[in-house]
């Protein structure tokens, strides 16, 4: 499927309802990277915008869809934080929100930034934000590693 850009209000509740606000899902995967590096010569580029791009995979146990990825370009925050020992990582129900020109997806429906961005949630923020189904991305197989780990 083709990338869906979220650009206002009807986008995300598209989205939200579409994947069922996320509920009985899971953030399976994610991969960032920035458009700064360092060349052979040991000359480095940094570019002089928000340069840090995030791919997740979340997965859910309902079908159609069953798995979306989810681009957020031109990151602004990122707080992920592994659940503790004998806690599921279960995501409940999700929120996306567009606050001034940045966009929010949080794990907890009731997150807002201004309240509680600190809280025990995971939240990552964007300029730009866009997603896609990915269905046949079931399972354990990672999708954004080069090879498996370890």
């Amino acid at each position: 499927m083709n990338w869906v850009e979220i650009n206002e209000q009807s986008d995300i509740e598209h989205l939200l309802e579409h994947f069922g606000y996320f509920h009985d899902g899971c953030l399976r995967e994610m991969y960032m990277w920035t458009g700064t590096y360092v060349n052979e010569d040991l000359s480095m580029a940094v570019p002089g915008e928000l340069d840090t791009n995030v791919k997740i995979l979340f997965q859910r146990q309902f079908a159609n869809p069953s798995a979306i990825e989810i681009l957020f370009e031109n990151v602004t925050g990122v707080h992920i934080i592994p659940s503790p020992e004998n806690y599921d990582s279960i995501i409940r129900d999700a929120i996306i929100l567009k606050v001034e020109d940045n966009f929010y997806w949080a794990d907890d429906y009731n997150w807002h930034p201004k309240e509680n961005s600190d809280a025990c949630s995971n939240w990552i923020s964007a300029k730009r934000m866009k997603w896609r189904e990915v269905n046949d991305w079931m399972g354990k197989k990672n999708r954004y590693a080069i090879s498996e780990p370890y």
